[in-house]
């Protein structure tokens, strides 16, 4: 992510600007706030009350990055508008593909960058990062010709090619997986609606992805009550984890200071049962919300 950005923006000609938006991952946000430190121009856009970024880029735009889905709620942003305004100004598109492509084919036709996350893959440490041939990147690591020039040092061929075969089991699963996800995904959003959640995130999203906010519950309480009852759950973003703050992308969306403490994030895999999923139902009718102390 950082190769992507800070590689890509450091070459940007003077007065265009790197583009993005506040509910994106603090990856990105981080190098973007490095930029701005660095005196280079940044736009940081809102989002609606899904998690949505809007398509309309600012005039001096010359590095779009922009999440294939967002990491916390799910929802599917909308590349090919983003894409179309990006092309319209002469700008790069950086899509964040580390979140979905287990579940959704990347647009990667539209993209002049591209990052990836093996451990989100199911590959373990590594990443991957795609780009044109004619897109030139600053180095963050010098001292050597590898990667074209782009960065210093041997090849982790062991995580590419974890990361390659990961992909390509991705793709070959993906639409059957999604089918059966879904509505799984869905009895879970029932469930924490009906225990007095409000549900986050907009349509369309990842299929798997369950998520709500409470008011006058704490995230960390509903988190240890699921781990007792051995669910495996998150509040925020998973990164994030041991972190009291609230979610700055609930924030983003508008949601209250009480609402962006008391979320909760619950997600379907490839092995997940129908038993298990009511199961999980069960033990969120005897969750403890209490209100807040």
């Amino acid at each position: 992510m950082n190769l992507a950005l800070l590689g890509a923006g450091r070459r940007l000609p003077p007065g265009r600007s790197v583009v993005t938006w506040e509910a994106e991952h603090q990856a990105v946000l981080g190098a973007v706030r490095q930029l701005l430190l660095e005196g280079r121009p940044a736009h940081v856009l809102p989002v609606d009350g899904a998690g949505f970024a809007d398509p309309a880029l600012p005039a001096d735009a010359g590095l779009v990055s922009l999440g294939l889905a967002n990491n916390e709620v799910g929802t599917l942003q909308p590349v090919e508008e983003v894409a179309s305004q990006a092309r319209a100004r002469g700008a790069l598109l950086h899509l964040d593909c580390c979140q979905g492509p287990r579940w959704v084919r990347p647009p990667l036709e539209l993209a002049d960058l591209a990052s990836f996350s093996g451990q989100k893959l199911g590959a373990g440490p590594g990443g991957l990062l795609l780009a044109r041939p004619e897109v030139r990147l600053e180095p963050l690591v010098y001292g050597g010709p590898q990667e074209w020039g782009r960065r210093a040092g041997r090849e982790d061929v062991g995580s590419a090619a974890a990361v390659a075969a990961a992909l390509e089991v991705s793709a070959a699963e993906r639409d059957r997986r999604s089918a059966a996800a879904r509505p799984l995904a869905a009895r879970l959003r029932d469930a924490l609606r009906e225990i007095g959640g409000r549900s986050t995130g907009g349509e369309p999203r990842l299929p798997n992805y369950a998520t709500a906010a409470f008011r006058d519950v704490r995230g960390e309480d509903l988190l240890l009550a699921l781990d007792l009852a051995g669910v495996a759950a998150s509040s925020g973003s998973a990164c994030a984890s041991g972190s009291l703050d609230p979610s700055h992308v609930l924030l983003a969306m508008g949601l209250s200071l009480a609402e962006a403490t008391g979320s909760l994030r619950l997600t379907t895999g490839y092995d997940t049962t129908p038993e298990e999923i009511e199961q999980v139902f069960h033990v969120l009718q005897r969750l403890p919300l209490h209100a807040r102390g």
